[in-house]
């Protein structure tokens, strides 16, 4: 009774922060609110969207455009009066959320969608000294986390695994499976026609046509009217391209060779010149869609090519004719319907070029955007178990913290599965303060590379200071003199050994980030050539344990692609990682005491032996467990 009351009492007492309202968010709030928390606070930057529907059960179709922290609030307001909601409508990273701000709340409870936010809460709460339970769901996979400082790992000890990315020579020139169709189609075709224009592109826009001036075929011609213009386009990324591809032999003598799709062979002249004819009146009151105007209605029906043909047409045509202001500055978004049918057109037929079976727009939907499906009832039991947690957090009960994943099948009766928290990691760069080492070419690169492409895109900082020594070199955010402001844009352009305190071999800088209170130290060791393949960024660092970002490499050149699975390709990855090197270990430790660790090795080695990592669309993230054999951590004491 004596620890039933004393539960209660920190319940009560507490004052808690919850970062997301999304599809763990609006569970976690509505159980929190019936456990008997009265002062809760909610930070989520995000809007409602049709697509959240299904399992963020505080929303209705009336709330879609709206705040999910205001609406989430109100919501569990009418079954709780009595208790105290503060909703805000903004992002976690602005700087008004600091490290006093965090300082108030007794546990943060994280429903976080990406790994940056993560990343910046797990610091404020290291720098304000506030517990943080983490949490995730993919499908019926789930887990929880619990990070205390000084107790346990924080969120950023130990390393993630390298997402899988697609060489630009596969996607543009020998694609294999239908996931390298839809990069083609999203990052490259898509962005050509309907992005940024000057940004590079790896797409073949020279013509055949010698007479013509242009040089970019993707350019649209001042006579020519859109169906001529979509034809254009379709015989030369399907048709042209392709023949100039098998001009290349050698590539060709091991594998099977594509076959060129022009317009003439997919569709007759009578139903190019008719495509589109049986447009849906109700078209016209709706955001523009190729499937109305076509007829097409069922979204998991497999298109004929001759469909997909209609559809692409159709597609490039209503962007032109409906949102012809937007071009120039799309970026592909999976809740864009004339996008991922346009997409969706594209990849289904350059597959029927290289004889890669066609997929659904559903399917490729979920390929695009990275989708795994959220299943509510995961991310209720996830939210309880978050309860569980923050209780044992509030009572100080540091013995019993317990990081709990959820399992899609049972093992010897158990779907969760409960394993102590590891230690901190000594040699973390976040909570140790461990120096990281940088190999780079003191005597051409820049210090902005240096901030862009290794303190802010890996470490995370956001308002980096940079000292060399005693020698402040840059300094970023508001309040700086405009002296002070322009003597640090000069510093960004010159090379590290021309600094005002020359960054040579051996020399160590300090970065820090007043905002997130982290500081850390890079020790630098001069290297004159890096392989452009292999190492892109021009510099390697080393001791850092953030996930590498999905990429295509092209000449040295970065592009994001999605590292997604297709119906046949179980290799989902995200953008968030959070898998636990050893964690299987322990599970293995439970297991084998019950004599029943093949069950869960079975069904946890899903498509390879390596880390594996899936997120859904939403919020939320689970592991699929590395090798259980590899090296072994302490438990938490």
């Amino acid at each position: 009774m004596a620890a039933a009351a004393s539960s209660e009492e920190a319940v009560k007492a507490a004052k808690v922060l919850m970062v997301g309202a999304g599809g763990i968010g609006c569970e976690l709030l509505k159980t929190l609110a019936l456990s008997g928390f009265s002062d809760i606070h909610i930070i989520d930057l995000d809007t409602i969207e049709v697509s959240n529907l299904n399992r963020q059960f505080l929303f209705r179709q009336s709330h879609v455009g709206q705040s999910k922290a205001k609406v989430a609030r109100d919501a569990v307001l009418k079954f709780r009066p009595n208790i105290n909601i503060t909703p805000y409508h903004a992002n976690v990273k602005d700087s008004k959320f600091n490290v006093e701000f965090f300082k108030q709340f007794n546990v943060v409870l994280n429903g976080l969608d990406n790994l940056d936010a993560r990343r910046h809460v797990n610091r404020l709460c290291l720098a304000a000294e506030v517990p943080l339970v983490e949490s995730g769901t993919t499908g019926f996979l789930g887990q929880v986390t619990v990070h205390v400082k000084g107790k346990t790992e924080c969120y950023e000890c130990q390393p993630k695994p390298v997402p899988k990315s697609y060489p630009v020579c596969t996607i543009t020139s020998t694609p294999s499976k239908f996931v390298h169709c839809i990069v083609w189609a999203k990052d490259l075709l898509f962005a050509k026609l309907f992005g940024d224009r000057n940004q590079d592109n790896d797409l073949n826009v020279r013509s055949n046509d010698d007479s013509s001036s242009k040089t970019d075929v993707f350019e649209r011609n001042v006579d020519e009217d859109l169906p001529q213009y979509a034809q254009r386009i379709y015989d030369h990324v399907f048709g042209y391209n392709i023949e100039t591809a098998l001009a290349n032999e050698e590539t060709w003598k091991n594998r099977k060779k594509p076959s060129p799709i022009y317009i003439r062979d997919a569709l007759p002249e009578d139903a190019v010149q008719r495509n589109g004819s049986s447009r849906d009146h109700k078209n016209e009151e709706h955001e523009p869609s190729a499937m109305v105007s076509l007829g097409l209605r069922n979204p998991q029906e497999i298109w004929s090519l001759a469909d997909n043909s209609r559809v692409f047409l159709e597609a490039l045509k209503l962007f032109f004719e409906k949102r012809e202001k937007e071009i120039g500055n799309l970026i592909f978004d999976k809740d864009d319907q004339l996008a991922v049918e346009f997409v969706t057109a594209a990849a289904n037929i350059r597959a029927s070029s290289f004889g890669i079976p066609p997929h659904s727009l559903f399917e490729a939907k979920g390929v695009a955007g990275n989708i795994v499906h959220a299943v509510a009832t995961t991310n209720a039991i996830i939210a309880g178990l978050i309860v569980i947690e923050a209780i044992k957090v509030l009572k100080g009960d540091y013995q019993n913290y317990r990081m709990t994943y959820c399992l899609e099948h049972p093992s010897r009766k158990m779907l969760l599965m409960p394993v102590e928290p590891f230690e901190p990691n000594k040699s973390c760069y976040v909570c140790s303060e461990t120096p990281l080492v940088l190999e780079v070419n003191t005597k051409t690169t820049k210090l902005r590379e240096v901030i862009d492409k290794v303190i802010k895109s890996k470490l995370g900082m956001n308002l980096p200071l940079v000292m060399v020594g005693a020698t402040l070199v840059f300094e970023d955010g508001e309040g700086l003199e405009p002296d002070e402001a322009a003597n640090y844009a000069l510093n960004l352009e010159k090379v590290l050994a021309e600094l005002p305190a020359p960054v040579v071999n051996d020399t160590k800088i300090t970065v820090e980030d007043f905002q997130q209170e982290l500081k850390c130290s890079i020790n630098i060791k001069h290297r004159d050539e890096f392989d452009e393949e292999k190492e892109p960024d021009g510099m390697v660092l080393a001791g850092w344990s953030g996930p590498v970002d999905k990429q295509v490499t092209s000449n040295g050149d970065k592009r994001s692609v999605p590292s997604s699975s297709s119906a046949d390709d179980v290799d989902s990855t995200a953008e968030d990682i959070s898998v636990k090197p050893g964690m299987k270990r322990k599970l293995n430790e439970i297991l084998e005491s019950q004599e029943n660790f093949d069950a869960l090795q079975n069904q946890s080695d899903v498509g390879s032996s390596s880390a594996q990592v899936v997120e859904d669309d939403d919020d939320d993230i689970v592991m699929l467990d590395e090798d259980p054999k590899q090296g072994k951590k302490k438990r938490l004491q």
